[in-house]
């Protein structure tokens, strides 16, 4: 079974900003720059017929084209014990209703989307148990906390897929829908 998910992908110029902040934090697995990209929805495991339900809905998530910006970078954790580093993504109404629609369409074709809030932002990092990050997490947060990138246009969103390969997980775009009006 596939592992899918709905995303924005991040534009190689915004993509090389990103990539030059990916230093000086021990333990950390750096995400590969061809891999960046804003999640709208996480679908998880699905069968290929709910795969094929889903590619088709999605085609119905039509909107407008709009701007992004990176403002920021933030940790993510479990307790005390860190899981990601990321850049922000600034609010923007046209993207939370787009999140919105691609999480209906994905729960109505049977897929259990977590309702947790949306936070948009690009994996910059990931940490297993036990990283140790000490005091050059701090030192990251601090001295990238200005970050800013874009803005860039959203032209379309992208159904992935995700599997594991020997240096990180490998995504492959399945289908592009255009953002249009």
């Amino acid at each position: 079974m596939p592992r899918l998910f709905i995303a924005l992908p991040v534009p190689e110029e915004i993509a090389s900003e990103l990539s030059a902040l990916q230093s000086g934090v021990p333990d950390a697995r750096w995400v590969a720059p061809e891999n960046f990209h804003v999640t709208l929805c996480f679908a998880g495991e699905v069968q290929g017929g709910t795969m094929r339900d889903l590619e088709e809905e999605l085609s119905d998530a039509t909107g407008p084209k709009f701007t992004l910006t990176l403002s920021g970078v933030e940790q993510f954790s479990s307790g005390k014990q860190p899981r990601a580093l990321a850049a922000l993504v600034q609010k923007s109404e046209r993207l939370e209703r787009l999140q919105q629609k691609i999480s209906t369409i994905a729960r109505h074709c049977g897929i259990e989307v977590a309702r947790r809030k949306f936070r948009p932002h690009v994996t910059l990092a990931r940490f297993g148990n036990g990283a140790e990050t000490g005091h050059h997490m701090a030192q990251f947060m601090a001295s990238h906390a200005q970050f800013h990138a874009g803005p860039w246009v959203a032209e379309h969103f992208s159904l992935y897929s995700s599997r594991s390969g020997r240096s990180g997980r490998i995504y492959t775009e399945q289908a592009a829908y255009g953002l249009t009006y």
